[in-house]
């Protein structure tokens, strides 16, 4: 599997630094600090890992699924 380049996404006025990890797997920045990791549930959800153990929180989070339409729309998803 190819390993994808960071990018940059923006939600308002907030700029989030977006990095790959493994399939659907990403690490966001904000403000220069590890944020969250997140991973894609399905096509419109996405999920918070957990910062100890990196298994899925589940529960909605609406900042996490705009950080999710945001990354698929980068990607072109």
């Amino acid at each position: 599997m190819e390993m994808k380049e960071p990018f940059d996404i923006e939600l308002g006025d907030i700029v989030y630094s977006v990095f790959p990890e493994e399939e659907d797997t990403y690490v966001i920045f904000k403000d220069g600090v590890e944020y969250v990791k997140i991973i894609k549930d399905n096509d419109t959800n996405w999920l918070k890992l957990n910062p100890e153990t990196e298994l899925p929180m589940f529960g909605m989070d609406e900042e996490v699924n705009l950080i999710g339409l945001e990354i698929k729309k980068e990607l072109g998803l």
